[in-house]
């Protein structure tokens, strides 16, 4: 099993939503994040002041797939989060030595 976590812009999370659930995975949790990375930031003028943003808004996905998704899964992120410009944002897939679903005590595959 693994745990793959994508940080995206916030306008893209219904695409990459639709773009999962057609590839066959459902379920996911999603985070309101803030990110500094290589955009530094940006500027913005709020009443007539211009002041700096220095975290930018991202949302943070992630879901627990068994090892043969994988592929298809991060490939559906990629496409559909990706713009071609900065920002875009990071998949990371991780190993997940155990899944256990609180409610039936279902362990690893069963489990997700």
């Amino acid at each position: 099993m693994k745990l793959i976590m994508a940080i995206i812009k916030p306008f893209k999370l219904e695409e990459v939503r639709e773009a999962l659930a057609a590839s066959g995975i459902e379920g996911m949790t999603v985070s309101e994040v803030k990110g500094y990375v290589r955009q530094r930031g940006q500027s913005e003028i709020y009443r007539g002041a211009e002041y700096a943003v220095t975290y930018l808004p991202k949302v943070k996905i992630e879901l627990a797939v068994q090892d043969e998704v994988v592929e298809p899964a991060v490939e559906a992120i990629r496409h559909a989060a990706g713009s071609g410009r900065i920002g875009d944002g990071k998949i990371f897939v991780l190993e997940v030595a155990k899944a256990l679903r609180i409610r039936t005590g279902e362990v690893d595959a069963q489990a997700i």
